[in-house]
């Protein structure tokens, strides 16, 4: 193409419009030279979605290319699309569109998890994960989030906060997902089948895994576990250690700590002697209901 002076212009590719440089153009990477993220914490499931994903590749391709990195041995680790690749791999593709970018450990794990964590169908211990590997990689990068977030705020707190964005999460809520993270994984299965209690789960976090080897085996043969009893034992706890007896009775106790039944009953012969002989049951009832309610009245004032 010319200008008016019949000077050539050249014309800027889409790439470059779109302010993508060359290097991070897609290309056809083959499937068989990818290996997955290590300790990547996203479940790749063979749900329902992933027959539609499928589907979709069959007839579209994939779409949007994932994002690779080089690793030692001149092949590819997947940073993020790993669904898209498994789609691929079911669909019966050999390649898949990619982007390959130079990334660091810790730039790798915070690019996987920003492109992963907004899925609605995680599963808690996938969050819990993610943000512990988050907040990691950022600790090692040096974040200067307390430029932001104030000089007097703990660096705990400034990091879960720098996590929080742009995630619907507050930093509060980042930092329980985290503590996920160190409980056996007998009772992290049951916080994502539901069968554990999210605040429980926290709270039980903080507890040796010793002693949370003994907690499971409670759920497992009674099929629950009260707030109340995991907050009594971890106030036993801080006395010092306990064994799994003590636990248990603990537990129990908590459990049998309910209001002592109080049946009452009168004999014909004691109630009929303050009525006539012509009151009926019904009528000794109401009377004594009236009563009752007069004596009530006079004890509260």
């Amino acid at each position: 193409m010319k200008n008016r002076s019949g000077e050539k212009i050249k014309l800027a590719s889409i790439d470059e419009l779109l302010g993508v440089v060359n290097e991070e153009s897609a290309m056809e990477i083959e499937i068989s030279k990818i290996h997955p993220f290590k300790n990547h914490p996203f479940k790749v499931l063979d749900d329902e979605k992933m027959q539609d994903l499928v589907e979709s590749v069959r007839i579209n391709g994939v779409l949007t290319p994932v994002l690779l990195r080089m690793d030692d041995n001149e092949e590819y680790e997947m940073v993020s699309g790993h669904r898209r690749m498994h789609a691929a791999q079911l669909a019966g593709l050999t390649t898949i569109p990619a982007i390959v970018r130079e990334l660091s450990d810790d730039d790798a794990i915070v690019a996987m998890v920003d492109a992963n964590i907004q899925r609605e169908e995680l599963l808690p211990s996938e969050k819990a994960f993610a943000y512990k590997m988050k907040q990691e990689a950022m600790k090692h990068q040096g974040s200067r989030t307390d430029l932001t977030l104030g000089q007097n705020v703990p660096k705990f707190k400034r990091t879960t906060e720098a996590i929080a964005d742009g995630t619907g999460e507050s930093y509060k809520q980042i930092q329980r997902y985290i503590r996920l993270t160190e409980l056996i994984p007998e009772l992290l299965d049951l916080v994502d089948n539901k069968k554990l209690q999210f605040t429980v789960a926290v709270n039980i976090s903080y507890i040796d895994k010793e002693v949370q080897e003994w907690i499971y085996e409670y759920i497992s043969d009674t099929g629950f576990i009260k707030p109340k009893q995991i907050a009594s034992l971890r106030n036993q706890l801080n006395d010092g250690p306990i064994n799994q007896i003590q636990m248990l009775s603990i537990f129990n106790n908590c459990v049998m700590a309910k209001k002592v039944s109080r049946s009452l009953t009168f004999s014909e012969k004691k109630l009929t002697k303050y009525f006539p002989d012509d009151y009926t049951a019904k009528d000794m009832e109401q009377v004594i209901e009236s009563l009752l309610e007069k004596w009530m009245q006079e004890q509260s004032c």
